[in-house]
């Protein structure tokens, strides 16, 4: 049976979630999934909230429109959570990700999910200032997205990461954000 899995993304502009849901893709891609990735936004300004999309699958993907029912949910900022319906069209086992210092029993409670989907929480922006020394916490929810899910592979992930962040960066910013994903993969709890 083919394994379909749909990724929704929200951030604000800014966070880095266009760029990891496409190195999220790139991943699979590494490994010989299929995969699409795309953003949903305008000319919003930096700090608008905005939607990304990541699908990974076994098969070819022939569906080709924003993800409605995604089976992660995954929130680069929790102040997203008072005026955007996260939560919305989850499946019923899905999991919901979120860059946050409350616990997921709070998080839950605020978002009124049913038990069955997973609520995961990581303190990616502490990770981020603590590790990469700027407040962009789309690396390390990787990494929480990885141990939480595993739909892909934290090795390859890293791999790819090195690669791109070369092209721009030296060693020591590569080696910060693979720490990022390291704490994060580590410190996620889930309720």
């Amino acid at each position: 049976m083919p394994q379909l899995t749909e990724i929704r993304w929200h951030a604000r502009a800014g966070q880095g979630a266009v760029t990891a849901a496409k190195v999220v893709a790139e991943t699979a891609l590494a490994v010989d999934q299929y995969l699409q990735a795309m953003p949903e936004y305008g000319p919003e300004r930096m700090g608008a909230p905005i939607k990304a999309f990541t699908r990974i699958s076994s098969e070819p993907i022939e569906i080709h429109c924003n993800i409605e029912n995604p089976d992660v949910v995954i929130v680069l900022d929790d102040s997203l959570l008072d005026i955007v319906d996260v939560a919305e069209g989850v499946h019923d086992d899905g999991v919901i990700l979120i860059n946050t210092c409350t616990p997921p029993e709070q998080i839950r409670g605020k978002l009124g999910v049913a038990d069955s989907v997973r609520v995961a929480c990581v303190d990616a922006s502490g990770i981020a200032l603590d590790t990469i020394k700027r407040d962009i916490p789309n690396t390390p929810m990787v990494g929480a997205l990885i141990k939480t899910t595993g739909v892909i592979d934290i090795d390859t992930f890293k791999g790819l990461l090195a690669k791109n962040l070369s092209k721009k960066f030296g060693q020591e910013m590569i080696d910060a954000n693979w720490a990022s994903v390291d704490r994060a993969f580590e410190e996620v709890t889930v309720s």
